[in-house]
């Protein structure tokens, strides 16, 4: 009987050729350099269910445009897989340890010499955009965020497993919205469905509002939006617009990291 290719050997080879598979502050990450040389990167987090070799599309966009990737298997997924927490009423838990374990990874992430600590970037889809907002929370390196159908505000989340059960207090305490004051100003670029089936809309719409109104450079804070993808429940992957959400993303960090090395 044939031997099936793990994850990694279904990438594309171009991809392969300058990745490698290793675990990074205790969790299994796939590096992707262009080269040696120290660059800007991507910490990237996938969402429920999914783990970290499943959109090879994207880290090639990066990778070509000069611009490393991390990315990461979320708690019980990949690497680690624990199918208890892949249901989605374990996305809180596994969401705050996610956030909890981003430190790490950037402290065992400068042994590896290309990854520029001075120009890190983060990004998630789903569960891993929640862990990515969580971390922004707090005192962090990163210089911009790139956010796929997640939400910074619990409040619209109430129904869905994500807060089931969780008192007013429980839920302000992990909600971001009620936290904003320690947020630092920097560039987001979010995509999202308004027909999205698993994360309201209107939720991250009113995230992303309250952010570009509290920053001091607005036009840095992009939300895109589509009436309908074609996705599964207008969420898992952009659908028909896949490809246009990863180039736009793509630009975008490129014109926002572009003004960072210009002011260094």
């Amino acid at each position: 009987m044939a031997r099936m290719k793990s994850r990694f050997e279904s990438m594309p080879s171009r991809l392969r050729k300058v990745s490698q598979e290793i675990e990074i502050g205790g969790v299994p990450c796939l590096l992707s350099c262009v080269d040696e040389t120290p660059r800007p990167f991507l910490l990237w987090m996938h969402g429920r269910t999914a783990d970290k070799e499943l959109d090879p599309g994207r880290y090639l966009r990066y990778v070509r445009k000069g611009i490393n990737i991390c990315a990461v298997d979320l708690p019980g997924h990949g690497a680690r897989f624990d199918e208890s927490l892949q249901q989605a009423c374990e996305t809180r838990g596994v969401m705050l340890q996610m956030a909890s374990e981003i430190d790490g990874i950037l402290a065992d992430l400068q042994a590896h010499g290309c990854f520029d600590m001075q120009y890190a970037c983060i990004g998630g889809m789903s569960a891993g955009g929640m862990a990515a907002i969580q971390r922004l929370l707090t005192p962090h390196p990163f210089k911009l965020a790139v956010l796929e159908a997640t939400t910074g505000d619990f409040a619209s989340m109430r129904e869905f497993p994500l807060c089931e059960g969780l008192s007013t207090a429980e839920l302000d305490a992990v909600n971001p919205m009620k936290h904003l004051t320690a947020w630092r100003d920097i560039p987001v670029i979010a995509f999202h469905s308004r027909h999205d089936a698993w994360i309201p809309f209107d939720g991250q719409a009113h995230f992303m509002q309250t952010i570009k109104d509290n920053s001091d450079h607005p036009a840095s804070i992009e939300f895109v939006t589509f009436d309908k993808t074609g996705a599964p429940y207008e969420h898992i992957g952009f659908g028909r617009e896949s490809a246009f959400v990863k180039e736009v993303q793509v630009e975008f960090v490129l014109k926002h990291l572009g003004t960072v090395l210009e002011n260094a």
